[in-house]
């Protein structure tokens, strides 16, 4: 896996316009194959090779904007297949598009990409934190069990009208989001609820005051990994994303645990415990 840490600015196009071909440029370096990009409309289409380098892991991205309601964001999306013909949003299997809200002066990225997903970090505005991950997750089964594991998250539920700005929109990692979606072997792509946050209105859990009161252990940071989950099963767990406590704790700060590198970012502009997730960058 490699991480990529830079910044888009407007020098030569709005910076979401820019952060695209970042993303096209860096995932095209690991290995996957640019099967669309329209420089006119703004839109990506990729194909990764999983772990393995002998998979097909369909994943999308494209601008949408307004410059009279001042956003300009991103739209992403994990597919099952792929046709040359068809639009963006008629690509076999598609998962709901979900928007992520961007800048078009200056966003600062951090972009980890593997042979199965896409994780993604950009700051942006005032600031705040946003994040999305598309691809394929590790199960808890065999690939004759399960063999298509592929999630989508944004910020958003929906392609909506929503400035970075606005308060109210969250990381989809945090519970059970709708900005958050798994497919399942019926073809449907439903949303998982997801530990340590879980969901808030899940009394028989006590893994939300882990969350949320979690502590260090002098200066070192556990990580917790974001399992997916519902009444019935244990579907897997996400591939670089994890749970950090906020406690003494601010975002962009860096650590290494065994080995590896990782990157504190919060939810948006919110700073509370619970608030904060780590970035694998290695």
């Amino acid at each position: 896996m490699t991480a990529y840490i830079d910044y888009v600015d407007n020098t030569m196009m709005l910076a979401h316009f820019k952060m695209l071909e970042a993303i096209r440029d860096a995932c095209q370096t690991e290995g996957w194959t640019i099967l669309r990009y329209d420089s006119n409309l703004h839109e990506l289409i990729m194909m990764a090779p999983g772990l393995s380098s002998r998979e097909q892991i369909f994943c999308g991205i494209y601008c949408y904007q307004d410059h009279d309601a001042d956003y300009y964001n991103l739209a992403v999306a994990t597919m099952k297949g792929y046709v040359a013909a068809n639009a963006f949003l008629t690509q076999p299997g598609i998962s709901p598009v979900l928007g992520v809200p961007a800048h078009n002066l200056r966003i600062d990225y951090w972009l980890a990409v593997n042979g199965q997903r896409l994780n993604v970090a950009m700051k942006v505005g005032t600031p705040v934190y946003e994040s999305f991950g598309i691809g394929k997750f590790f199960p808890y089964a065999s690939p004759g069990q399960y063999p298509q594991p592929l999630f989508a998250a944004g910020m958003l539920s929906t392609v909506s009208a929503t400035r970075y700005s606005e308060i109210t929109h969250t990381m989809p990692w945090k519970g059970q989001r709708n900005n958050l979606r798994m497919h399942f072997n019926d073809g449907s792509w439903k949303t998982p609820q997801a530990t340590p946050w879980c969901s808030p209105t899940d009394a028989s859990w006590v893994l939300p005051i882990l969350a949320h009161n979690c502590r260090p252990t002098e200066d070192t940071y556990a990580l917790y990994p974001v399992i997916l989950y519902d009444a019935k099963n244990i579907y897997g767990v996400l591939d670089g994303i994890y749970h950090i406590t906020g406690f003494n704790n601010v975002s962009e700060n860096t650590l290494v645990i065994d080995g590896k590198n990782y990157v504190v970012l919060q939810d948006v502009s919110r700073t509370s415990f619970g608030d904060y997730f780590a970035l694998e960058l290695s």
